[in-house]
């Protein structure tokens, strides 16, 4: 049995006195300035204890993973969609597809509560629930040759809550798509510089993918540096292109852009995982985790003070401009994928268990990329919280509450507490060189705020324009990734639905199958983006409250299957380790809905909301935000789906979670009855190591491959 050295207690030592003291003056400061760095040191010192410790101990005693057992990229390796991919490699994808608009967006909405609740959810959060679901996902997927999580629910749970839960993830997912698309939208519309930026990913990535399949195969080094110099490039070209003629050209609607995103997430869906999907996403996480990292080390450098009360009278009150509800169970919805998302749970069973070299990798993929995810929610938690607090209400208002105009916002934002001058609100937007800051509501131009804060302290003020138009881009690049994995991972899905019906449609790599259901998928979710885009309520606000539901019950199915997978696996005395987090998650998710769809309030729910705007079109009357009387019936339309949507989807989660206690209970009761889908052991032949950085037993395992 290993025993730690003194160095390495030292070590770890340190690392537990750092997070710990960034915790202590995070929850016992109260009325003097507290830096934004405590919060890095409370959040980076988490993370390192429950990766080292906790994510350790899951996929070892837990999960038993087993380094000789062949994966289903190596079994069924056939070029498209199963295909063996360097682990570095798959890091970059899966992190790229999992990190979608949720770490962006909801930190900043949930910053309305303050700052505490949101960071103590977002890293207790993914360390015991969000990245535990993601890892034991990914390894149950993985023994099961690459199943999505709707075939597994109905393979190990039974034809009824499988059903359930194969309808709940499917329409889950094409809400979620909507969602991440619309925030693209809302990021590129206009945004010349952006948009040409955001389209050469596309070649550049192309470039990289026939260089490592055809030019230099393995050559992941080079690549790496090719594309990175590529994007770079890229990114000052868009500059350039914003400042010439060429600018018109790439100033897109936000209809023609709904047009460019479906047909972008239709072709990335049936080529060659190789050829675009996995060398985009690749090169993306470059730009992400150096964003991301940079960002963190200018709150080390420049020490910015959190501005935002650690817990404001909004939380208590309910009534918040940002969005309604009270800090339970709604700061746990908006925040979303910071801490627990079920979206992950379907890249987990989509495309990453088709490219995974060795089951010992589950750990780094799974476990570790969602803590790189839960470090950008972090981020944007930070950015929300150390601008001015009536520059943070005034951007997330939406305009029928504070005004179009700088006098009436101020006067609004003030009643609420946190005084702000108009000439303070105009000189905001001058910095960065936008015409108006108002109502810039979706989270991501006051995360742009945020970023530009903390740069502009470290470069200099002259550049804080640069920095908000970068950081504008940037959140589109990183909402995107997500947006074409998550479009590859529907098509999945929907072939396995359609081939519990018509039999060809179970090979996902049939041709006419996978551009028949891509199509569908691309058809669905461009709906509810057309929609978004044409809202009264401006999209956003009115469709997030219904992705973060949707996310947190898909979290829930995902949950409930690992709760049965262990249980039938001979795991029960470990059930706990997602039992536990299922619990939280469906009485904080279930309650939300109830409250959407059921409460009297029209702010937050679905119905009332509904009922209102129907009685003032029958007095004929048009209500803000709407303009026209047919805003009026967009909206009564959009409400109605919403609340039903919410209903159904509540409804389903119930049944699967019901139909899987009821076969944890069997199976303890009478073992012998159950069954598991796991397919058949084959050894590897693949030498690959578990961590980026190889150990000196893995070192000498390739080299004895290579020498034999």
């Amino acid at each position: 049995m290993r025993t730690a050295n003194v160095r390495t207690i030292v070590i770890w030592t340190v690392v537990a006195l750092i997070g710990a003291t960034g915790w202590s003056v995070l929850a016992l400061a109260r009325g003097e300035n507290v830096s934004a760095a405590w919060m890095v040191a409370a959040a980076l010192g988490s993370y390192a204890i429950g990766y080292r410790f906790y994510a350790k101990f899951i996929a070892h005693k837990v999960l038993k993973v087993d380094p000789t057992r062949a994966t289903p990229a190596e079994r069924l390796d056939n070029g498209i969609d199963f295909h063996p991919t360097d682990r570095r490699v798959l890091l970059g994808h899966h992190f790229a597809a999992i990190a979608g608009a949720g770490p962006l967006v909801g930190p900043v909405l949930a910053a309305q509560m303050g700052y505490l609740p949101g960071t103590i959810w977002i890293i207790a959060g993914v360390i015991f629930a969000g990245a535990v679901q993601d890892m034991v996902v990914l390894f149950f997927s993985t023994r099961r040759d690459g199943r999505s999580l709707g075939q597994m629910a109905r393979e190990e749970i039974g034809p009824f809550g499988g059903a359930a839960a194969l309808v709940a993830a499917f329409a889950i997912m094409i809400i979620l798509l909507g969602v991440l698309a619309l925030v693209v939208v809302n990021a590129l519309a206009a945004s010349p510089w952006g948009t040409f930026s955001i389209a050469m990913t596309i070649p550049i990535a192309l470039l990289m993918g026939f260089y490592l399949r055809v030019l230099r195969p393995g050559r992941v080094s080079e690549v790496s540096l090719i594309g990175v110099a590529l994007l770079l490039l890229a990114l000052v070209a868009g500059r350039w292109v914003a400042e010439s003629s060429w600018a018109d050209t790439f100033t897109l609607a936000p209809s023609t852009l709904v047009v460019w995103l479906v047909a972008y997430g239709f072709i990335a869906s049936i080529l060659p995982v190789w050829m675009l999907l996995a060398p985009r996403d690749y090169l993306s996480t470059f730009m992400k985790i150096g964003t991301i990292g940079l960002l963190a080390l200018g709150v080390v450098i420049a020490l910015p003070t959190l501005k935002m009360d650690a817990v404001t009278d909004f939380a208590s009150r309910g009534d918040g401009p940002v969005f309604a509800g009270s800090l339970f169970p709604f700061v746990f919805i908006t925040i979303a994928c910071g801490a627990l998302s079920g979206f992950h749970s379907l890249i987990s069973s989509g495309t990453t268990p088709k490219m995974i070299q060795k089951e010992t990798q589950v750990r780094m993929i799974g476990y570790g990329s969602m803590l790189m995810e839960s470090s950008v929610a972090i981020m944007a938690l930070v950015a929300a919280s150390i601008i001015d607090p009536g520059l943070y209400f005034a951007m997330n208002a939406p305009a029928g509450v504070i005004g179009t105009t700088v006098d009436n916002a101020s006067q609004v934002v003030s009643g609420w507490g946190y005084s702000i001058s108009p000439a303070e609100l105009a000189q905001a937007a001058k910095n960065v060189e936008e015409a108006s800051l108002l109502s810039r509501t979706g989270g991501a131009p006051t995360l742009a705020v945020g970023v530009s804060e903390i740069f502009s302290k470290v470069t200099g003020g002259s550049l804080r324009a640069f920095w908000y138009h970068f950081a504008i881009m940037f959140e589109a690049l990183f909402i995107l990734t997500a947006l074409d994995a998550g479009t590859r991972v529907g098509r999945f899905m929907l072939q396995d639905m359609l081939g519990n019906v018509i039999r060809p449609f179970k090979n996902v790599s049939w041709k006419p199958g996978l551009v028949i259901t891509s199509g569908i998928v691309c058809a669905l979710w461009g709906y509810f983006l057309w929609v978004g885009v044409h809202e009264p309520f401006g999209g956003i606000n009115q469709l997030f409250p219904i992705f973060g539901i949707s996310n947190q019950l898909l979290a829930a199915v995902a949950l409930a299957v690992c709760t049965t997978l262990l249980v039938k696996s001979g795991r029960l005395k470990w059930a706990w380790i997602t039992g536990v987090p299922l619990a939280w998650d469906a009485t904080v998710t279930l309650t939300a809905s109830f409250q959407k769809v059921f409460s009297g309030d029209p702010r937050v729910g679905f119905f009332k909301q509904r009922s209102v705007y129907q009685a003032a079109i029958d007095r004929g009357e048009v209500l803000a935000p709407a303009k026209t009387m047919d805003d009026m019936h967009t909206v009564v339309t959009n409400s109605t789906v919403d609340g039903v949507l919410s209903a159904v989807l509540a409804l389903l989660i119930v049944v699967v979670v019901a139909d899987a206690l009821r076969v944890c209970v069997r199976h303890v009761r009478r073992p012998a009855l159950s069954t598991l889908s796991e397919s058949p052991y084959v050894e590897s032949r693949i030498v690959a190591p578990a961590g980026l950085v190889p150990t000196r037993a893995e070192k000498e395992e390739a080299r004895d491959a290579v020498s034999s």
